[in-house]
């Protein structure tokens, strides 16, 4: 039996795109049941017309709150019977509402080592800090920002000459496949913490 996924996206859906890629070519045991997006122009939502996955979009000036939105897409990951949340390029912080509802079933992927440059641009504080090394965590979501109990992590060297381009071009290659793999060892332990 699959597990079945909703991948939560705010942009351009690249690590989208490659979960979905890897469910089809069964590297990755899981059914993309939903895509939720809180941005509804964003390319992400092209990706999945294209690829014919439901998806359901909100604005979230349009709520009262937090509370509010988030009940509403409970409803909809309910009506998709989703049993795990994979974000993917989402950028909000989730609340109380999923977090109760989906507790130890979601999941992130941050472009740095954590605990080392959570929240926005990791890889211009990386970059502007000056680190040798990099890399890529995916983590189980709490509360916090980034703040999660770590499930995985891959380092990347970052070059003397490196541009914010050419690393977060190392890095979107990293994560395209270390989040499958890292996913499918999660879902083969029934959602309990993967060391690798």
């Amino acid at each position: 039996m699959t597990t079945r996924i909703a991948i939560f996206a705010s942009g351009s859906g690249s690590n989208f795109q490659a979960l979905v890629d890897a469910c089809r070519n069964e590297l990755l045991d899981a059914t993309p049941a939903l895509l939720v997006c809180d941005k509804p122009g964003a390319f992400v939502v092209e990706r999945a017309t294209s690829l014919d996955i439901p998806y359901f979009t909100f604005a979230p000036k349009s709520y009262s709150s937090k509370q509010e939105f988030e009940k509403h897409i409970l409803s909809e990951l309910k009506s998709y019977e989703v049993e795990f949340i994979i974000l993917a390029g989402y950028m909000r912080l989730i609340g109380p509402t999923l977090l109760d509802a989906y507790k130890g079933r979601i999941v992130n992927i941050h472009p740095s080592l954590l605990p080392a440059f959570p929240g926005l641009d990791a890889v211009g504080q990386a970059l502007s800090y000056g680190v040798k090394l990099t890399g890529v965590t995916i983590h189980f979501v709490d509360e916090g920002m980034d703040t999660g109990p770590i499930i995985a992590q891959e380092a990347i060297t970052v070059d003397p000459d490196e541009t914010k381009e050419s690393l977060e071009k190392k890095i979107h290659k990293t994560e395209h496949t270390f989040y499958p793999k890292t996913l499918q060892q999660i879902f083969a332990n029934k959602g309990e913490a993967v060391i690798k």
